[in-house]
C-alpha cells in the first residue's frame, strides 16, 4: 500500500566552435544560444513562446572523483526586457516537483515565468533525479502495509525502513550513488548552471522544498546570487515541521471559517471534530470495499493514520482541497462515507508495494533533522492533531541510510546580506508563518510580504503579488507588508 508519495565530459572542436558562433550571434544582438541547447517553441495556456531547451552534465557526486555524470535539464525564456539582468532559475517544490512541468502545466504558474523575463532569462528547471532530468529508476520494494487488518504507527515505520534498505540496495546494483542526491549537491548544480550561462551571478526564485534549495545556496554560494525571490519557505532543519504548529494552523483555519456565516455554523469547532472523529477510527476502522474500474472490488480497512495522510495532503491551500477536507470529516462524523469514498475511488490508496524515487527519498533524509527538534517532534506528535503524518516517511526514515545526512553544519541558519523577498501566506497549511521567520532569521537583507488567506502554493492567489516580485526585481522598496487575498468559501457545495 502506497501512503503518498555521459559518463564522461568531453570538450570537442565542435562545442569550441559552437562557443565562437554564440559569441557571434550574441555580438550581432541576436538572441543568445548556449552550449546544449535547441529552440524549440513552448506552448501554455493558449500561447507559443520562442524558448531553448538545454543540458549540463554534472557529477552524481562531487566528493568521489570518479562519480558518473547525470543530465539536469532545462527549458530557457529568453529576457524581453532591454537591460537583461543575471538569470533567473526557478526551483521547484517537493522535493521531486519537476520545475519544466510546472511551467508547462495550464491555468497556474507560467503567466509569472513570462513576467519575469522583463528581468533576464528565466530557466525553468529539473533539478538533479526530478523531471527530464531524472534517469534512475524507480525502486519497487518487497514490503507492502497490510489493507484488511489493523495496523500500527510503528510496523508502518518498520515497513518503510525495511523497504528503504532494500532500495538503497537496488539503486546502488544499477550504478546510482544515492549519497549525490543532496540538496548541497544541487547547490553547486545550480553554480554550475550559472557558469554554463556565463553569468556572473544568478537570482533564485523558489517556493517550498525550493525555498530550501535557495537558503542552501544562501549558505554555500552567496557571493554568486543576485537577488532571491522565495515563498512558504522551508528552513534548513525545517524538513520535518513541528505538529504544534499545526495543530495552530487549525486554530487560524478556525478564524476563517468564523468569517463566514454558513461555514462558521457548520464547522463551530474543527479541532474538535478532528479528534473525534479520528478517536472513532481509533476504536472501529472501516471496513470498505472501493469499486474499481476492472469491476473488482478493493478492501480495505480504513484506519485513523490513513485520515491523518489524507488531511496532511489537503490542507496546503484553502482554495483548493481545504473545503473537501471539512466535509470529509464532517461526514465521518456523521456516519457517511460517501466523501471518502469518492477519494479512495481515485486511487490514493492501493495494495501496491513500498516505492521511491531517488530524489525525494535522499534529498529529506540528507537534510535530516536535528536531535534537538526531533525530541520536540516526537513529544509534541503524542497528541497533536496529525502526528508525524505531515512530512512522512520523515521522520520516520531518519538516518535511515548510513553516510547521508549532511549534519548539523548543513542544518543552521545560512547569514546572507543578499536581497531577498519572502512571501508568506497566513493560511499556509504546510509551512507555518513562524516557522518561516525563523528560517529566514539569518538574512539581513530580507524583506518578507504576508499574503493574508493565501495558502502555500501563493505565487499566483492575487496579481499583487506579481507587482511585488517585480518591483523588487527592480530593486525598489516594496510598498507594502501585506497583500490581501479574498477567502473563497471554506463549505464545500
Amino acid at each position: 500500500m502506497k501512503f503518498r508519495y555521459l559518463s564522461t565530459i568531453i570538450i570537442t572542436i565542435t562545442t569550441l566552435l559552437l562557443s565562437c558562433t554564440h559569441s557571434a550571434i550574441a555580438s550581432a544582438a541576436q538572441p543568445q544560444v548556449f552550449a546544449n541547447e535547441k529552440s524549440i517553441i513552448f506552448e501554455n495556456d493558449g500561447q507559443k513562446v520562442a524558448a531553448y531547451e538545454g543540458s549540463i552534465q554534472v557529477p552524481e557526486n562531487r566528493s568521489k572523483p570518479n562519480s558518473r555524470l547525470i543530465p539536469v535539464k532545462y527549458i530557457r525564456f529568453p529576457a524581453t526586457g532591454k537591460q537583461k539582468g543575471s538569470p533567473i532559475i526557478y526551483l521547484s517544490g517537493g522535493p521531486g516537483v519537476s520545475g519544466i512541468q510546472t511551467a508547462r502545466q495550464p491555468n497556474f504558474r507560467f503567466p509569472l515565468f513570462m513576467a519575469l523575463r522583463e528581468f533576464g532569462d528565466v530557466i525553468a528547471l529539473d533539478q538533479r533525479g526530478t523531471g527530464s532530468s531524472d534517469i534512475t529508476p524507480e525502486c519497487v520494494s518487497g514490503q507492502k502495509v497490510p489493507t484488511t487488518r489493523v495496523f500500527t504507527d510503528s510496523e508502518v515505520d518498520l515497513l518503510h525502513k525495511k523497504a528503504a534498505a532494500e532500495c538503497v540496495e537496488f539503486w546502488t546494483k544499477k550504478g546510482v550513488d544515492v549519497w549525490g542526491y543532496t540538496t548541497k549537491e544541487s547547490v553547486f548544480d545550480l553554480n554550475d548552471l550559472r557558469q554554463h550561462f556565463n553569468a556572473d551571478k544568478m537570482t533564485l526564485w523558489g517556493i517550498s522544498y525550493g525555498s530550501h534549495l535557495a537558503l542552501a545556496s544562501l549558505k554555500y554560494i552567496d557571493q554568486h546570487i543576485d537577488k532571491v525571490v522565495i515563498a512558504s519557505a522551508e528552513g534548513l532543519d525545517q524538513t520535518v515541521k513541528y505538529p504544534a504548529r499545526t495543530d495552530e494552523y487549525f486554530d487560524r483555519l478556525q478564524q476563517a471559517i468564523n468569517q463566514q456565516p454558513a461555514a462558521a455554523k457548520a464547522y463551530p469547532d474543527i479541532k474538535q471534530l478532528i479528534r473525534r472523529v479520528h478517536a472513532k477510527l481509533e476504536k472501529q476502522p472501516l471496513a470498505l470495499s472501493i469499486p474499481q474500474e476492472d469491476g473488482s472490488e478493493f478492501k480495505l480497512l480504513f484506519q485513523r493514520s490513513h485520515l491523518q495522510g489524507f488531511a496532511s495532503a489537503m490542507i496546503a491551500d484553502p482554495d483548493r482541497a481545504v473545503p473537501m477536507f471539512l466535509s470529509l470529516y464532517q461526514t465521518l462524523d456523521q456516519g457517511n462515507t460517501d466523501v471518502l469514498m469518492a477519494i479512495l475511488k481515485q486511487g490514493y490508496i492501493t495494495d501496491d508495494a513500498i516505492s521511491f524515487r531517488v530524489m525525494p527519498f535522499a534529498m529529506d533524509i540528507a537534510s535530516g533533522i536535528t536531535e534537538q527538534r526531533l525530541a520536540l517532534v516526537n513529544q509534541q506528535a503524542k497528541t497533536a492533531l496529525l502526528g508525524k503524518a505531515l512530512n512522512f516517511p520523515m521522520p520516520q526514515l531518519n538516518k535511515a541510510v548510513a553516510g547521508l545526512d549532511l549534519g548539523d553544519e548543513f542544518r543552521a541558519l545560512p547569514q546572507s546580506k543578499v536581497p531577498t523577498l519572502l512571501l508568506t501566506g497566513t493560511l499556509d497549511g504546510r509551512t507555518y508563518i513562524q516557522s518561516q521567520q525563523e528560517a529566514t532569521a539569518g538574512l539581513t537583507n530580507l524583506t518578507q510580504v504576508m499574503v493574508v488567506n493565501a495558502g502555500h502554493n501563493l505565487f499566483m492567489s492575487s496579481p499583487k503579488v506579481t507587482e511585488v516580485i517585480k518591483d523588487f526585481l527592480k530593486g525598489e522598496k516594496v510598498s507594502t507588508d501585506d497583500i490581501q487575498v479574498e477567502l473563497k468559501p471554506l463549505l464545500a457545495n
